[in-house]
């Protein structure tokens, strides 16, 4: 939970348990399931307004990004 907060509103590649990577997404916020006792990361993808959820439990790791080497001179 501590790691995923330090990722809170930068760009990452998350790599899921079942070997799945989802490129360059941005946390913006996590939550918790008060009735499955369940954690959630809302991601956001790049360029998009539209998010989805992930299941904590899902999550092997993240990688952090950096955007000014993708797109030199990009401010958004």
């Amino acid at each position: 939970m501590n790691t995923a907060r330090s990722f809170l509103g930068k760009n990452v590649n998350l790599h899921l348990k079942d070997g799945a990577v989802i490129v360059n997404v941005q946390f913006s916020e996590i939550t918790k399931d008060e009735f499955n006792k369940e954690s959630f990361v809302k991601c956001v993808p790049f360029r998009k307004t539209n998010e989805f959820r992930i299941p904590m439990r899902n999550i092997a790791w993240a990688e952090q990004l950096n955007i000014n080497l993708i797109f030199p001179g990009d401010k958004n």
